[in-house]
C-alpha cells in the first residue's frame, strides 16, 4: 500500500476539503530552511505590498517534496506561506507548511506557524518576544496547550532555521506527543465503532427506557415492562454500550437499579431537599456508575476526566478572535463545553483505547435554579488509519454529529467519565 496516499476527508472552518494522505513522524518531516534562506530579502523581509504583487511559485525540496510559494492578504495582514503539497493541491496546512505573518502596514512580524500535522487546527507558532527571545504557543483546536512559552532564540534567526532546531530550543516545553499519535494505538476503538454502527438498525428510541439484565426492555422509573416496541433513551442506549463492551467478557449484563444510586459527594444540604423531587444528579450518578462498572476502578479520581491540558481558549465571533481564560473541570458539572473539542483531542493522545460518557448538565429549571444532568451521550474521540482525528458520537440510540452536539449545548458543562474498550462487542 502506497504510505503517502490514503484517504481521509477533513472539515476546514466549515468547508469540506478532501485529501490524501499519511503523516510522517514530526521529526521526518523534509526540512525547508534552504528554500527560506533563499527568499528571505524577496519574499519573507520584503515590503508586504511588493510581496502581495508576486505570482505563487513551486519549489521542490531534495528529498521530493514539493512546496508553493505564495503570499495573501487579510484583515490588514499578510501572510507569506510555503504550502506543502496535500493530494494535489497546496492547501497550506498540510504537514510541513510554514506561514509567516505580517502586518501589512509596517511590516513588522506578528507570527510564524508551523503545521506538523495535516490538521487546520493544531500547529506550533513562534512570536516575537524581545531582542534576542521569542515566544512559542502550541494549539489544538482552540485552545493553548502551551501558551507564550519564551525561547532563547531571536525571531529573525526563526525565518530561517530548520523547524527541529527551534523546536530542540524548546526542549520538554514542547509537547511533541500531540504531534506524533501512533495511528496503530486506535485500531479496537475504530472497529468498536464500527460494530457500534453495525447493531444500530435494531434499536429506536422511548423515553426512559432501558435493558435490563434479563435483555428485557424495561422503563427506568420502575422496571416495568414497556409495552409494544421496545426502545432506549439515551440513558438506557449508554447502558446498552456499556453492556455490549462487558457482557462478552462476564457473561452477563448489569443490573439497572445501583446505576440509579447516588455516587460521589454531589449534594448539599441545599440541594438535598430537591433531589427526590428533581432528580438533578440522575446523569452523573448514571454515568460514573456505568463507568465504575466497565472500568472496575475504586476511586472518581480514576473514573473520572477531572484535569484537563490547556488553561485558555480561542474563542472566535464575527471574523473577530480572542484569547480568554478557561476555567477547567468544575466539581460536580465537569468542563465548559467550549473547551470540549481540545479536551478529547488530548485525552486521545494522553490515553488511548478509552471511550468517554457525557454528561450534560446546566442550571435551569424554576426556583430555585439549579444545576441538572439531564442528557447521556458517548464519546470516543479516534484517529484514522491515515492518523486523522475524529470523534464519533452515539446518543438515544443512533449516531449523531459532534459538530451538532457542541452547537446544541453553548454554556453548558460536560462531565467525562472513562470506559476502556477491550476485545468485541456485543450487548
Amino acid at each position: 500500500m502506497n504510505r503517502r496516499l490514503v484517504f481521509f476527508s477533513i472539515l476546514f472552518l466549515g468547508l469540506l476539503t478532501s485529501a490524501y494522505t499519511l503523516d510522517v513522524s514530526t521529526r521526518s518531516i523534509q526540512d525547508d530552511s534552504s528554500l527560506r534562506i533563499s527568499i528571505k530579502d524577496t519574499w519573507l523581509t520584503e515590503a508586504p505590498g511588493k510581496v502581495l504583487e508576486k505570482s505563487p511559485w513551486v519549489h521542490t525540496l531534495p528529498g521530493g517534496d514539493r512546496i508553493q510559494v505564495r503570499a495573501e492578504g487579510e484583515r490588514g495582514e499578510c501572510l507569506i506561506i510555503l504550502a506543502r503539497e496535500l493530494g494535489g493541491t497546496f492547501p497550506g496546512w498540510a504537514q510541513g507548511s510554514w506561514v509567516l505573518t505580517r502586518r501589512r502596514d509596517t511590516g513588522l512580524p506578528e507570527r510564524i506557524r508551523i503545521f506538523l500535522r495535516s490538521d487546520p487546527y493544531v500547529y506550533v507558532q513562534f512570536r516575537p518576544f524581545t531582542g534576542d527571545k521569542s515566544l512559542m504557543d502550541v494549539v489544538v483546536y482552540d485552545a493553548y496547550v502551551v501558551h507564550s512559552q519564551p525561547l532563547a532564540i531571536p525571531f529573525e534567526r526563526l525565518l530561517v532555521i530548520p523547524v527541529e532546531d527551534a523546536l530542540r530550543t524548546a526542549g520538554a516545553s514542547f509537547p511533541r506527543r500531540y504531534f506524533d499519535p501512533d495511528p496503530g494505538m486506535y485500531r479496537e476503538l475504530r472497529e468498536f465503532i464500527a460494530l457500534v454502527r453495525q447493531r444500530l438498525p435494531e434499536l429506536r428510541f422511548r423515553d426512559d427506557g432501558a435493558i435490563d439484565e434479563q435483555g428485557r426492555y424495561v422503563f427506568i422509573e420502575n422496571l416495568a415492562l414497556q409495552d409494544g416496541p421496545g426502545g432506549l433513551n439515551c440513558s438506557g442506549f449508554a447502558k446498552w454500550i456499556v453492556d455490549g463492551i462487558l457482557r462478552p467478557r462476564t457473561g452477563e449484563r448489569l443490573t439497572i437499579p445501583p446505576l440509579k444510586e447516588p455516587f460521589g459527594d454531589r449534594t448539599s444540604s441545599f440541594s438535598e431537599a430537591y433531589e427526590r423531587l428533581r432528580d438533578p444528579f440522575f446523569g452523573l450518578d448514571w454515568t460514573r456508575n456505568l463507568a465504575a462498572a466497565a472500568g472496575n476502578f475504586g476511586t472518581l479520581e480514576e473514573i473520572e476526566v477531572q484535569k484537563g491540558s490547556f488553561a485558555s481558549v480561542i474563542r472566535r465571533k464575527e471574523g473577530k478572535s480572542s484569547i480568554r481564560a478557561y476555567p477547567g473541570f468544575l466539581q460536580n458539572a465537569g468542563f465548559d463545553s467550549e473547551g470540549i473539542h481540545p479536551l478529547l483531542y488530548t485525552l486521545a493522545v494522553d490515553e488511548p483505547g478509552f471511550i468517554y460518557l457525557a454528561s450534560v448538565n446546566q442550571e435551569r429549571g424554576p426556583a430555585p435554579r439549579m444545576r441538572q444532568h439531564f442528557h447521556v451521550a458517548v464519546l470516543v474521540p479516534y484517529f484514522t488509519e491515515a492518523g486523522n482525528f475524529r470523534i464519533a458520537l452515539f446518543e438515544s440510540a443512533a449516531e449523531t454529529s459532534f459538530t451538532n452536539f457542541k452547537t446544541r449545548y453553548p454554556g453548558h458543562h460536560i462531565n467525562l467519565v472513562r470506559i476502556p474498550v477491550e476485545g468485541t462487542f456485543d450487548p
